[in-house]
């Protein structure tokens, strides 16, 4: 309930009357896009605003005096609700003047009215995924005063509020693909079209790319958005910056000329600091003919089509310190060879690789890939599994051809190979942008949770929300997906994220940073009594990322608990930091990074790091995981205080609990760097019960920089590596 101005209690339409008054979600027009997938020029729409019980938005008496009143009036089809939608200017314009806050004011209750256009904030009207008007000067949303059924009254500017009174239905275009325009996502996300020149696009991405170049723990969140079209740019991506298109299929938006790429964040070309980026949904053909992604951890590389090679590290800055550390490519095409150069380790996923593959160094993996090379772990040390088991694509933000915004859920795959989309659009479902709440900088842990409560889904804009108490999600197939490494911050010793033991939750794109408090948490799938099989509808995490100091003195006991069955993890990467800001062995704490307790969870590209205790904990049967990574921490003082009492040096950093009867994992990376204290040894880089239902396949341990020990790769099995022989490989075990 929303409390009214008499402070009495509103009661809300139904739901489908809502539905039927709910058309259009917004004003700002992009390029329409037609059927072939070409954009055409964005019409003006013309004709009748429609708000409370049917009533029309109205030019009192068809005066053009200016401070003539707009009223809520019987809709008659009069050139005094004819309106235009300036989708250029966002304005609403009638007999020639436009809708006007009465003298620019900001407060509750401020009446609206006519007045001549002259571009200031009083007259800019943004929509809300609620199918509200927001006036962003004042905050406020356009009102029918009063909830008023009576012709004649006068529309004011209120608290934004999503009440039945604030909603409207916006003309359609009289052609040109329907006139749907743009959701207001906010300040940080930017949608370009075919329309705009080459020259305000590249301005627009060398601003935002000069901000996060080197923005490595700052605030600022960006994504660079491209509706369907093709477009003769050179997009270099920075931090916390990602670049998407809005096309169904990546070939709907073409990038020519410099393409997309990610260089090396030093002189000498090292990637092992390039985190926190995206690109996603594009096709590429960059002029140079290969696109140059060198990168680390929390760096997807999804559903796209690249002509030419790929280069995963930077071959042009330096020559002997231009490592990479860690990547992910999943669900795309490459017509050129892939090399990963000096990349430690690689995990691809579900990738046409036309043009194959070449590079090595500790731990390639391949599952569900087209072309690529036969396990030949460990020279080299790949390791190749033919089809992905089970997994649902990654959500994303597309516009139809009719020009509505929507989001594409693809529909679970089971032993699949290939990206989903090079033979047609793949079975999945399209939710409307307007069923989802546009989580928008100012929002809160309550206004997020009542939209939740609601039954919307969520999509997170760019920015840094601090969440006062957890994020609730308990509707079965909620999708929560963040733009541009969207970042929830608990303030509270909370959660961020906890969700109810329901079938088909999606959560994608989001960075969780804990905060100076600490939570016992940060994401928990599942309560504790989680029981239920989710085996035909899993809930799924995509792109998510976790981060303990580095931007600050933080503290979290676990990032991430599954207790819910059948959960698919999908290129996840939880850290402990190491540098920066907030870093010290009492400074950041952090014992687990993931606590499995859901049977038949499974991991594609896990990256686990730095914790204290054991990193990665499985408990539940059934788990698999493909490809592992996953440091020590770098800050052990010395072997008394990295302990877990049983007679062993060290927490090993993948352990399943004894009682573990079932397990499987391929591709699993563990590596020492005991930075502090040389003379720290690690007796097991794993553990696991030897029972015939456990089975690990491909393993390597080293030591990095010539600093500590690990006695064994699993159990008692697996050669030593110290300063001297830092290497070691294990086929099997345990």
């Amino acid at each position: 309930m929303i409390a009214t101005r008499s402070g009495l209690a509103r009661s809300r339409l139904p739901i489908a009357v809502l539905s039927a008054l709910a058309l259009i979600a917004g004003l700002l027009a992009v390029a329409q896009v037609a059927s072939a997938g070409r954009a055409q020029a964005a019409v003006n729409p013309v004709g009748p605003i429609v708000g409370y019980q049917g009533l029309c938005l109205d030019d009192k008496s068809a005066s053009t005096a200016n401070f003539n009143p707009i009223q809520v009036y019987t809709c008659n089809g009069t050139t005094a609700q004819n309106w235009t939608v300036d989708t250029t200017g966002h304005t609403l314009q009638v007999l020639g003047k436009c809708l006007d806050v009465n003298g620019g004011g900001t407060a509750n209750g401020t009446l609206v009215d006519l007045y001549d256009c002259n571009g200031t904030g009083a007259q800019v009207w943004m929509p809300q995924s609620d199918n509200t008007l927001r006036n962003p000067q004042s905050g406020r949303c356009l009102d029918d005063t009063n909830w008023s059924t009576t012709p004649g009254t006068q529309a004011q500017i209120w608290d934004c509020a999503g009440s039945a009174n604030q909603q409207w239905t916006l003309p359609a275009s009289s052609g040109g693909g329907g006139g749907i325009p743009t959701p207001d996502f906010g300040p940080n996300v930017t949608v370009f079209d075919p329309s705009m020149s080459a020259a305000t696009i590249q301005a627009k991405v060398n601003s935002v790319y000069s901000t996060q170049q080197n923005n490595e723990f700052g605030t600022q969140r960006n994504a660079l958005l491209f509706a369907p079209g093709t477009y003769n740019v050179d997009i270099p991506v920075g931090y916390y910056t990602q670049v998407a298109g809005l096309g169904l299929s990546p070939d709907a938006v073409a990038i020519t000329g410099g393409g997309i790429h990610v260089q090396g964040h030093t002189a000498d070309g090292n990637a092992t600091q390039n985190f926190w980026r995206d690109a996603e949904n594009m096709s590429v053909s960059p002029s140079s003919g290969s696109t140059m992604w060198a990168v680390s951890q929390a760096d997807p590389f999804r559903r796209m089509d690249v002509h030419g090679g790929l280069l995963l590290y930077d071959n042009i800055h330096g020559s002997g310190g231009n490592w990479s550390s860690g990547g992910y490519v999943g669900d795309s095409r490459v017509s050129g060879q892939i090399n990963s150069g000096t990349q430690q380790q690689f995990l691809t996923q579900d990738t046409a690789m036309t043009g194959g593959w070449t590079g090595s160094n500790w731990n390639m993996v391949f599952v569900g890939d087209t072309n690529a090379p036969a396990t030949t772990f460990p020279s080299p040390p790949y390791t190749t599994v033919a089809q992905t088991p089970t997994l649902r694509e990654k959500p994303f933000v597309y516009i139809d051809s009719a020009g509505t915004w929507q989001v594409f859920v693809p529909a679970l795959r089971t032993n699949a190979q290939g990206p989903d989309w090079t033979n047609g659009t793949p079975p999945g479902t399209s939710i409307p942008v307007s069923q989802f709440y546009i989580v928008k900088p100012g929002d809160t842990s309550a206004t997020i949770n009542a939209a939740l409560a609601a039954g919307k889904n969520l999509i997170v804009t760019p920015g840094v929300y601090h969440l006062a108490s957890a994020l609730n999600i308990t509707a079965p197939n909620t999708v929560v997906l963040g733009l541009g490494l969207a970042t929830l911050v608990p303030d509270n010793g909370n959660a961020a994220i906890t969700t109810a033991d329901v079938d088909g939750i999606d959560i994608a794109g989001l960075l969780i940073s804990a905060n100076s408090t600490n939570s016992a948490t940060l994401m928990q799938i599942g309560p504790g009594t989680s029981t239920v099989s989710h085996a035909a509808n899993p809930i799924v995490v995509q792109d998510v990322f976790f981060r303990v100091g580095g931007d600050q003195a933080a503290q979290a006991t676990q990032s991430l608990v599954v207790n819910s069955n059948d959960v698919i993890g999908d290129d996840l990467w939880l850290w402990r930091a190491d540098h920066t800001y907030g870093v010290g062995w009492n400074t950041n704490p952090a014992a687990n990074g993931l606590l499995v307790y859901g049977n038949n969870v499974t991991m594609y590209g896990l990256a686990v790091e730095h914790y204290q205790k054991y990193q990665t904990e499985w408990f539940g049967n059934g788990g698999r995981t493909y490809f592992y990574q996953s440091e020590c921490p770098y800050d052990v003082p010395d072997n008394a205080s990295w302990t877990p009492g049983n007679g062993t040096l060290g927490y090993a950093s993948y352990k399943l609990n004894s009682t573990v009867t079932t397990h499987e994992a391929w591709g699993l990376g563990v590596y020492a760097y005991f930075r502090d204290n040389p003379s720290v040894v690690l007796d097991h880089a794993i553990w696991a019960p030897a029972v015939p239902g456990v089975a690990f396949h491909d393993m390597v341990t080293t030591v990095l920089g010539g600093d500590g020990t690990i006695n064994h790769l699993i159990n008692e099995n697996g050669a030593q590596v110290t300063p001297s022989h830092n290497v070691a490989y294990l086929v099997s075990g345990p």
